[in-house]
């Protein structure tokens, strides 16, 4: 049976507009998504975003950010898969470039970064590790 894994297709677009130098993307919308891109903003890896539209038309617009022209997110990478869930305890969660990046989770308490993980005493799935 074939499965589609949403939030690696999100990754892509946001990827591939960096890559490409474009100002924006856009992506349907949905809550983790929104959550993903919240934590991009306030961690300084996007310009900002803005969600557009009504209820199944909702769309995200995202503004990327570059640096001297350098896109600001360096790689973006799924790390759990439909085919292989990762859990981490909130003491288990891995580091990115030695703490140069950041890991995004979902939790029970919502979509959270590494660091507020640590702060919670939350674990739970790794979606995804930015740099």
């Amino acid at each position: 049976m074939a499965s589609h894994d949403n939030i690696g297709d999100f990754l892509t677009i946001i990827r591939n507009a960096s890559n490409a130098r474009k100002d924006s993307c856009s992506a349907s919308w949905s809550n983790i998504r929104e959550g993903i891109v919240k934590i991009l903003k306030d961690n300084g890896y996007i310009a900002d975003f803005a969600v557009s539209g009504e209820k199944a038309e909702k769309k995200i617009e995202i503004t990327l950010k570059y640096v001297g022209g350098v896109p600001a997110i360096t790689q973006i990478e799924r790390v759990s898969k439909p085919g292989r869930r990762l859990y981490y305890s909130c003491s288990d969660i891995p580091r990115v470039l030695g703490g140069m990046g950041i890991s995004i989770l979902t939790t029970s308490r919502g979509v959270l970064t590494d660091g507020d993980c640590h702060k919670n005493k939350a674990g739970g799935e790794l979606i995804c590790k930015v740099w």
